[in-house]
């Protein structure tokens, strides 16, 4: 079949290594692409919210399976436009894509469906959001309700800091109309751990655990970025944890969605906090987290395509979804003063190095083909992964495998999945 990957980062590069070992697919293009994709896709030069140029090149090419990676275009409805054309989709239509294009609208189905989650108000107006402020209870999180690139999450510590917090996200609208609307929640402590799952409108099938390092710099300080690096699976994630999730979480979103009217059918990302009182959702996704997925994809055993047309037809029930029993560790390779300004540009060498050793991976994020050379083309530029055994030996593979690119401006966390030795 011929296979249309819609994104251009390390997630898209993950699912196009993963497709590329099924026995199913005999082309596959991706728009746009990177330099990395280009091993396993021929890539295109359309952007992920141009629909029209998709749809038309879908149908250009006999597309038989198109895949969206990128929340935009799944937000704005791409999963519709292709369907209507015919093309076999993977992923939420818009009207279930809201799960995460609006967190105003996820808090509200929680409290509806009684989905635990952190205790929460929303606001449309900035000066009946401080005047709530005035009498909370601080630390408290303040979240941009639409889409920020992962960054529209504000911490702080006291009233001024919250009335700041308000500023920036309503009036100074510094991540555009994501601020339009705004929820104020309680601050939750506790291990983060992410769980994908696939999902055919009814059926919930979930994959390997997995933690993402938001901040930019270690110890899990500076700004939030779109994810430093990932570690799978998460130690803190028991039996008992998935359990509990299973039960009160999990099945309970898919059957909310459906229950109001907004069948889902793709991935749910769902981002979790396991609080002294158990469990709590800190937010849902709707696709693959990136880079969650660069080390939950190299460890699933099932043909992806198998899956991926599992959920569109509605057979989910049907797949024994299985991962390897081992740990992967990716950590980001990115440009020295991401997420504000960086340099771009820059030669990378060392890639080969990946081809020669099994169970190492190199997912691009941001880079781009120069004049025969690949050179770095973002923030994030590469996701450095590896398998080991167990978590120790997976996280010194990947350290040593960061050691064999080199760019000018690389810049990495040191840290990650260090919460392992702590397990």
């Amino acid at each position: 079949m011929k296979v249309l990957i819609v994104g251009s980062g390390g997630r898209e590069h993950a699912i196009a290594a993963s497709a590329a070992k099924s026995s199913k697919v005999e082309k596959m293009y991706c728009a746009p692409g990177n330099a990395g994709i280009e091993e396993f896709a021929e890539c295109v030069p359309i952007g992920a919210m141009e629909f029209e140029k998709l749809v038309a090149f879908a149908k250009e090419k006999s597309i038989d399976l198109c895949i969206v990676g990128m929340d935009d275009p799944l937000v704005g409805g791409l999963v519709d436009e292709m369907e209507a054309a015919g093309i076999r989709t993977f992923g939420p239509r818009k009207n279930a894509a809201i799960l995460e294009g609006s967190k105003a609208f996820s808090k509200d189905l929680m409290k509806k469906y009684h989905i635990p989650t952190a205790a929460y108000e929303n606001f449309t107006d900035p000066d009946a959001a401080i005047a709530y402020l005035e009498t909370a209870k601080f630390p408290i999180v303040l979240k941009a309700d639409g889409l920020a690139l992962g960054k529209g999450v504000l911490i702080c510590q006291n009233f001024e800091e919250a009335k700041e917090g308000v500023r920036t996200i309503m009036l100074d609208k510094k991540f555009g109309t994501a601020g339009n609307e705004m929820i104020i929640e309680e601050f939750m402590t506790g291990r983060e751990v992410s769980v994908l799952s696939f999902v055919d409108g009814k059926t919930i099938k979930t994959m390997t655990s997995a933690q993402d390092h938001k901040r930019a710099g270690d110890g899990d300080t500076g700004l939030n970025t779109g994810g430093m690096g990932t570690f799978s699976p998460s130690p803190f994630y028991t039996k008992e944890v998935e359990e509990f999730c299973s039960e009160h979480i999990y099945q309970a979103t898919v059957d909310a969605m459906a229950a109001e009217g907004r069948e889902f059918k793709g991935v749910i990302f769902f981002g979790l906090m396991l609080t002294e009182e158990g469990p709590k959702v800190l937010e849902y996704n709707a696709r693959f987290g990136d880079p969650e997925a660069q080390v939950v994809l190299p460890r699933m055993k099932n043909d992806l395509i198998e899956v991926v047309e599992a959920c569109i037809d509605g057979t989910l029930d049907q797949v024994d979804l299985q991962f390897e029993d081992n740990a992967a560790v990716c950590v980001v390779l990115a440009s020295e003063g991401y997420p504000v300004s960086y340099e771009k540009g820059f030669p990378i060498q060392g890639l080969e190095e990946f081809n020669k050793h099994e169970g190492y991976y190199c997912f691009h994020a941001g880079t781009k083909l120069q004049d025969g050379q690949i050179v770095t083309n973002g923030g994030r530029v590469l996701g450095v992964t590896a398998k080991g055994k167990d978590l120790k030996e997976a996280r010194a593979n990947a350290y040593a495998a960061t050691e064999w690119v080199q760019f000018e401006n690389k810049y990495m966390r040191h840290d990650i999945g260090k919460a392992i030795d702590e397990a």
